[in-house]
């Protein structure tokens, strides 16, 4: 059990958009009772791309499901989607999707993305659901670069019932943090996290700045960063997945936030990363409230998806 869970029900409830688009595009090919062919498993591979279920996915799946039409294990389109489900869930590598913490002290969580992700969002909805399991959360308004960033988090901490650490706009967004695992250290605080300048990799200013604000807290906290989580949009499609290469690339991402999985008919793109990335999804966000916030579960999502 993790820190908090979510039924299937749930998770079908939130991810009606994709749900309808994946069920829409399988049942024009998948008539009940029908042979397989050949050309019906080139349908459903187009399909299934165009699905964002991403190309080595759908490679693998087809082939299996080839594989087996050609010994005879699957004869009729009836037995496809049985067969997809299972072979979805064998697919996903065994990851440690837990939060990260520190052996003692407080845990500190970095957080990162590009504006217009959903990160500050999606750091309340880590902060509420934290709360809510009883510990003590601390969040650090480090991207002082955008005045609005910092009165949005600090909206979001009254609403939430979290303290918060802010400088004024334009400070020193390191001193921002340092001060945040001070008073962390100092309160005893179980979390704490530190949001950041919204930033691409052409940006090295700020992706220096990122650097920055690490090493800091390195120093202040054995250990620290212990969790670094990559915020990402799942209505972007496949640049969520090159986002999150480019951030790889720049600062050692522990976990991805998948945020606004509720917005969009994309949400086969989960499957996607799992297939380009070598960093497990932990988080989804699936609407607009602090509680909605679910820890990714592949089983639990393969069936809410084409339940």
């Amino acid at each position: 059990m993790g820190i908090f869970s979510k039924t299937v029900q749930y998770l079908k409830e939130h991810l009606g958009k994709t749900r309808t688009r994946i069920a829409s595009s399988l049942s024009s090919i998948l008539t009940l009772g029908r042979d397989l062919d050949d050309a019906l498993l080139e349908r459903l591979e187009e399909t299934l791309i165009s699905d964002d279920i991403g190309v080595e996915t759908t490679a693998r799946l087809i082939e299996d499901l080839r594989g087996a039409y050609k010994k005879g294990t699957i004869k009729k389109t009836d037995d496809v989607l049985p067969f997809l489900k299972a072979h979805m869930k064998s697919y996903w590598p065994h990851q440690d999707r837990q939060l990260n913490k520190a052996a003692s002290g407080p845990t500190v969580i970095l957080v990162a993305g590009i504006n217009g992700s959903g990160k500050t969002t999606s750091i309340a909805k880590l902060a509420y659901m934290l709360r809510k399991n009883g510990s003590s959360v601390i969040v650090a308004a480090c991207d002082t670069f955008r005045a609005a960033a910092v009165e949005q988090l600090t909206i979001w901490s009254e609403r939430i019932g979290v303290q918060i650490v802010k400088h004024k706009s334009g400070a020193d967004p390191a001193a921002v943090a340092y001060d945040a695992c001070q008073a962390a250290a100092a309160r005893n605080a179980d979390y704490v996290i530190l949001d950041t300048a919204g930033r691409l990799h052409t940006q090295k200013h700020l992706m220096d700045e990122l650097t920055k604000i690490r090493n800091v807290i390195t120093k202040h906290i054995p250990g620290a960063p212990h969790e670094v989580i990559l915020v990402v949009d799942a209505t972007t499609g496949q640049n969520a997945i090159m986002q999150a290469k480019i951030f790889t690339e720049a600062i050692k991402v522990t976990g991805i936030f998948l945020a606004k999985l509720d917005g969009t008919a994309r949400g086969g793109i989960v499957l996607a990363i799992r297939d380009m990335l070598a960093i497990p999804v932990k988080f989804v966000g699936l609407g607009e409230t602090p509680e909605d916030i679910a820890e990714f579960d592949p089983d639990e999502f393969v069936e809410a998806l084409f339940n």
